[in-house]
């Protein structure tokens, strides 16, 4: 039964991206470039330090990026767009952005970050108000209403093995994955990437390499934090995929004593961080690290008496050079990308 229902799904994604493939005037096009930023897997594939990423090349290129996004699991949700960001100060906050927006409009200053569900909407704003000359479209590989000049899909081994939901992971069918303009591949070496790559039928592949920064505090002042190696450290995550999480603090050479998973875009409360603490205590944990999606809720919590630092994901794009390169040119030649047809896209 659920590999019927897996089929079915699968069958109705496809339909539904042939039917805007079919007639480009089904998709509204904004007047500055969009980079859609997406992938294949329900929730944690790491988009939004891509995103991240993407928005500080554009400004080092001289762009005014905007981030276009939907703003899940937002306590109040409001008609339009909401600002979360205007390029020179935040002025939205939790339950208005959602943690995600939160975390890329202070990891991004001078950069507007706008939340919405119609993100031509959102889009317009930028541009017209805000001196948008370019748009990052958080997870939008499946968002088809807006027309993309590039689509950017994130993969990594486990989709390849992976089918729709709801007897797997996957929003489309694997050959969706053609579509895409380029592949992010998450894996350690550039011939994992590229293996992968063609397994998808993209190409150019990139390599997404990963790698944790210095922990820092959950507070305004965000100083860091020492944590010397072998340090017995507790872990406590509202994420989707802990478990990535979880090997980046080992690999970094901390002594893991415990770890408290929380669902998604779990909102803290005071009855969570005392279990936090407890548990930390009781495991002899020096601190309590986390990430920094997760301080973003954390730090709407009274965390006095409880030692605990976030740990950064940095992200880079490889090779770096060719990558800005080929994403530059292809922003700045006018040709935008249209929503394809898997099946027209073999090679």
């Amino acid at each position: 039964m659920i590999g019927t229902l897996s089929a079915l799904y699968g069958t109705a994604a496809a339909w539904r991206r042939a039917w805007y493939a079919r007639d480009p005037s089904r998709q509204r096009r904004l007047a500055r470039p969009v980079v859609s930023v997406g992938n294949l897997r329900v929730g944690g594939s790491g988009k939004t330090p891509i995103v991240e990423y993407i928005a500080r090349m554009l400004v080092e290129e001289g762009e005014r990026p905007a981030v276009l996004t939907r703003g899940y699991a937002r306590r109040v949700v409001r008609d339009g767009v909401t600002v979360v960001s205007d390029g020179t100060r935040v002025i939205a906050d939790l339950d208005t952005a959602g943690d995600e927006p939160l975390m890329l409009a202070r990891a991004l200053p001078g950069v507007p970050v706008l939340v919405g569900a119609d993100r031509h909407l959102s889009g317009t704003l930028a541009e017209r108000r805000l001196g948008a000359t370019v748009h990052v479209l958080d997870d939008g590989f499946q968002h088809f209403a807006l027309a993309r000049d590039v689509d950017l899909l994130l993969v990594s081994e486990e989709d390849l093995a992976d089918r729709p939901m709801p007897g797997g992971r996957l929003r489309e069918r694997l050959d969706a994955a053609r579509a895409a303009d380029a592949a992010l591949v998450t894996a350690g070496y550039e011939s994992a990437a590229d293996r992968i790559g063609r397994a998808v039928g993209v190409s150019p592949v990139f390599r997404v390499a990963r790698a944790i920064g210095v922990p820092r505090t959950i507070t305004t002042a965000r100083d860091s934090v020492v944590v010397p190696p072998a340090s017995r450290v507790f872990v406590a995550t509202g994420i989707a995929r802990p478990d990535r999480f979880v090997a980046d603090i080992a690999s970094a050479g901390w002594e893991i004593s415990g770890v408290m998973e929380f669902r998604d875009h779990h909102r803290y409360d005071a009855r969570d961080v005392e279990r936090i603490a407890a548990e930390a205590r009781a495991k002899g944990s020096a601190i309590v690290l986390t990430t920094e999606k997760d301080a973003v809720r954390l730090a709407a919590c009274n965390l006095s008496g409880l030692p605990i630092a976030s740990v950064p994901l940095i992200i880079s794009i490889e090779p770096a050079e060719e990558f800005r390169r080929w994403l530059i040119e292809r922003i700045r030649s006018g040709s935008p990308s249209a929503i394809r047809n898997p099946q027209s896209a073999r090679p």
